[in-house]
C-alpha cells in the first residue's frame, strides 16, 4: 500500500499580518470541516520580516473571529529559501508578490507559485486591508472564504 502524500500550501502576503494569515486560517478552518486534515498542510508567511513572531493584526483576528476562525496562535514570518523545495503549492495575494516569488524561486521550482484568486471566478489581487478601515478585513475573508473554497475543489 503507498502512503498517501501530504499536499503542502503556503500562503504570501508582505507582513505576513493580515491576508496570509486570513488565508491559512481559513484554509486550516475548511481542511477539517472538509476531512482533508492528514492530506494537506497550510502555513503562510511574508516577503518581508518586519512583524516576525508577531500575532496577527487584532483587526483581521476580530474579522476572523465574527466568522467562526482562530487566527490566534498564528505568528508571523518571512519566506525562508527553503520554503520553495517544502511546499508544493505557493499562493501569492497580490501580484506583487507573485513577482517577488518568482524571482526568488529556484527556475525549476517556479510552477509551484500561483495567484491565490485563481482559484476564484473572479482571479485578481487580494487587496491590503491595513491602512484602511475595518471593512477591508471582512472583504478580505469574502475573497479567502472564495478562494479556499475552489483551491479545496481543486485537491479532490
Amino acid at each position: 500500500m503507498k502512503a498517501k502524500s501530504i499536499k503542502r500550501i503556503l500562503f504570501v502576503c508582505t507582513g505576513n499580518i493580515c491576508r496570509s494569515p486570513t488565508a491559512e486560517g481559513v484554509a486550516r478552518h475548511w481542511i477539517l470541516r472538509t476531512g482533508l486534515d492528514g492530506e494537506v498542510e497550510v502555513d503562510s508567511a511574508g516577503t518581508h520580516a518586519w512583524h516576525d513572531g508577531e500575532a496577527p493584526d487584532p483587526r483581521a483576528q476580530r474579522a476572523a473571529s465574527r466568522r467562526g476562525y482562530d487566527l490566534s496562535r498564528l505568528r508571523a514570518r518571512p519566506v525562508l529559501p527553503q520554503d520553495f523545495e517544502r511546499f508544493d503549492l505557493i499562493l501569492a495575494m497580490d501580484r506583487g508578490h507573485y513577482v517577488w516569488l518568482r524571482r526568488e524561486c529556484p527556475p525549476a521550482l517556479q510552477e509551484r507559485v500561483k495567484m491565490f484568486l485563481d482559484f476564484t471566478r473572479a482571479p485578481g489581487d487580494v487587496p491590503d486591508p491595513y491602512y484602511g478601515e475595518e471593512a477591508g478585513f471582512d472583504s478580505v475573508l469574502d475573497l479567502c472564504e472564495d478562494a479556499v473554497r475552489g483551491l479545496i475543489d481543486s485537491l479532490r
